[in-house]
């Protein structure tokens, strides 16, 4: 069965995503109090009639009429209006975005990696990187390894000692020498 999109073109999807950041803004009047004391100014206080409202996805979705996130997302992937839908997704993240320079963050870290936001940096390597190939050649040098140990010729070399013997033996890595 095929989900069923709401109906709107191009204008009214664009406009109707303009009036939810709109709405979420919230709804308020100024109106003024008494003065308490005689002599003193009236004050003026701000009365919401429609509290703000933080920006959502679901939110978003509902407001455009869609039945579910499903429906939403599949929408947004395959959609007539995919870009439109996905610049208003857009617009969540960046109020999510914002949110990261007050002092709670931890919710909008949330909703951020719920979108695909990522803490560690990924390298990927870019069109203009090309990999090279290096090639690595075994030179045989010195004398060829010996399959076991009674191949093994154990020859005495006396050298003659060095100028400052102590001097020498201090400075050799030998742990039998020190």
């Amino acid at each position: 069965m095929k989900p069923k999109y709401p109906k709107f073109t191009a204008n009214e999807l664009t406009n109707l995503i303009d009036q939810y950041f709109i709405c979420i803004k919230g709804k308020y009047r100024m109106t003024k109090t008494p003065p308490k004391k005689e002599g003193d100014k009236p004050t003026r206080t701000k009365t919401w009639d429609r509290e703000p409202e933080f920006a959502t996805i679901s939110g978003l979705a509902l407001f455009l009429g869609f039945s579910s996130r499903q429906v939403f997302d599949d929408c947004m992937r395959r959609g007539k209006y995919s870009d439109i839908l996905k610049r208003g997704c857009l617009r969540v993240e960046a109020f999510y975005e914002s949110r990261l320079h007050q002092h709670s963050t931890s919710g909008a870290i949330f909703a951020l990696k719920s979108m695909g936001w990522n803490e560690k940096h990924e390298s990927k390597p870019t069109d203009d990187t090309t990999l090279k190939t290096i090639s690595i050649k075994i030179i045989e040098s010195g004398p060829k390894p010996v399959s076991s140990e009674k191949e093994v010729i154990i020859q005495e070399t006396i050298e003659p000692p060095p100028n400052n013997a102590i001097q020498h033996q201090n400075h050799t890595n030998d742990p039998m020498t020190q």
